[in-house]
C-alpha cells in the first residue's frame, strides 16, 4: 500500500518514526527457544522481545498502546507461567514504554530499566503524551476528512482504494487510541544504568549495554550472547531510519560497535528482523556520509553558528544511497528524500551546537 501520508503527520497518526508500509497485522516470530519478537499492528508501538529464563522473564520495550501491551502479556502468559520481572526501555519515545504501566499493573514487582539519559527524559516528555496527542488529534482528523473528500493525498496523488480504506480506518482508530491514553498514568523507569550490566533470568544472561548516542541521549541495547541475538531499539529502524532527532556524528560511531556484537539476529525498533550486519553498515555509512559532507561544507566555509541550513544544504548529496534503501520503488524513494533532507538538517544542527 501507497504510503498515503509522510512526515510528522504520519508520526503522530501511528505514534511510530519510521516511514515504513503499514504493519497491518500483528506477527510473532520465534527467535529461539524462549525469545520472541513481536512486531505490532499499526499504531501500537516499536517492536517487543520476550526473553523467557527458567526464572523470569525479561522484556525488550513495552510498545505503545495499552490495548497492545495488553495482549503482549496474555501472549506471554500463553508462553510461561514465570513472572516478567525486568523490563527495558531501549529509548524514550513514548512508542516504545508507554505500555510501561500496563506491565506494572499486571507484574506489580517489574522493575522497570533505562539508562540514566533515558529516564531524564521520559520522565520530560513522558507525561505530556496525552496532551501531546490530543493537540495534534484535530488537526490530523480534518487533514483525513480532507483527503477522503478530495480523493487526493496530501501530495496531490490520488488514493487508491486500499488508500481510502487505510484512511478511514484511521479516522476510526484516532478517537479511540485517545480514548485509551486517557485511562494510562505514564509509568518512567523505576531503575537507571550508567555501565553495561548483566542479568542471569535463570540459565539465560542477558546483557544490557550502552553503544554510545545514536538516535536519543541514552540508545540501550539487549544482547543475548549465547542465542547470538541483538535487540537494537531505534538505533536500527527498517526499511528506513528514525532520524527526527539525534547524533549522527556518534551514531555512526555507535552502530560500527554494534556491528562488532557476534550476532546472527538483530531486532530492529521497527520493522522486521534482520539476519546479517548490511543493513547495519547501510545506515552506519549514509550518516557517516552527511557528516563527512556537511563538516567539509563547513571546513571550506564557516562553522554552522554563522550560517542557515540554507546555505550549506545543497552540498550534502546522499541520493548514491538512495536505491541502496529504496531499490525501483518510487514511494521508498520518496520516503528516503524525506528522511535524507531531515538526516541533514539534524547533522547541521548537531554541528551548530560544537
Amino acid at each position: 500500500m501507497r504510503k498515503i501520508l509522510a512526515g510528522a503527520i504520519l508520526i503522530g497518526i501511528l505514534a511510530a518514526a519510521t516511514p515504513a508500509r503499514a504493519q497491518t497485522e500483528r506477527k510473532v516470530t520465534k527467535l529461539s527457544e524462549g525469545v520472541y519478537e513481536i512486531e505490532h499492528r499499526q499504531g501500537g508501538g516499536g517492536n517487543t522481545t520476550v526473553i523467557i529464563g527458567d526464572r523470569q522473564v525479561f522484556v525488550v520495550d513495552t510498545c505503545f498502546l495499552p490495548s497492545a501491551a495488553r495482549e503482549d502479556i496474555a501472549q506471554i502468559h500463553q508462553w510461561t507461567d514465570k513472572p516478567v520481572s525486568f523490563v527495558l526501555n531501549t529509548h524514550f519515545h513514548n512508542d516504545h514504554n508507554f505500555g510501561n504501566r500496563i506491565y506494572m499493573e499486571a507484574f506489580p514487582a517489574v522493575t522497570i530499566i533505562a539508562e540514566v539519559e533515558t529516564k531524564k527524559e521520559m520522565d520530560r516528555f513522558g507525561p505530556g503524551s496525552l496532551r501531546r496527542e490530543e493537540k495534534d488529534s484535530y488537526g490530523i482528523q480534518k487533514i483525513l476528512e480532507k483527503m477522503l473528500e478530495t480523493g487526493k493525498a496530501q501530495d496531490g496523488a490520488a488514493l487508491s482504494e486500499d488508500d481510502k480504506r487505510e484512511v478511514k480506518d484511521m479516522l476510526v482508530r484516532r478517537p479511540a487510541m485517545i480514548e485509551e491514553l486517557r485511562k494510562v498514568t505514564f509509568q518512567s523507569a523505576t531503575l537507571t544504568f550508567d555501565h553495561d550490566f548483566s542479568i542471569d533470568i535463570g540459565n539465560r544472561e542477558v546483557q544490557v549495554k550502552f553503544l554510545g548516542r545514536g538516535n536519543t541521549p541514552g540508545d540501550a541495547v539487549v544482547y543475548l550472547p549465547k542465542e547470538k541475538i541483538v535487540v537494537a531499539g531505534d538505533l536500527v529502524a527498517h526499511p528506513l531510519p528514525n532520524v527526527l532527532d539525534g547524533y549522527p556524528s556518534e551514531w555512526s560511531q555507535t552502530l560500527q560497535k554494534l556491528a562488532q556484537l557476534d550476532a546472527d539476529a538483530i531486532v530492529p525498533g521497527h520493522g522486521p528482523i534482520l539476519h546479517d550486519k548490511q543493513y547495519i553498515y547501510l545506515l552506519r555509512d549514509l550518516m557517516q556520509s552527511a557528516v563527512d559532507q556537511m563538516n567539509e561544507k563547513l571546513r571550506q566555509t564557516a562553522p554552522a553558528m554563522f550560517q542557515a541550513i540554507e546555505d550549506v544544504k545543497g552540498s550534502v548529496d546522499l541520493s548514491a544511497f538512495r536505491q541502496r534503501f529504496a531499490g525501483d520503488d518510487k514511494e521508498m524513494g520518496a520516503a528516503f528524500d524525506d528522511v535524507a533532507a531531515r538526516l541533514v538538517k539534524l547533522v547541521f544542527d548537531e554541528a551548530r551546537l560544537r
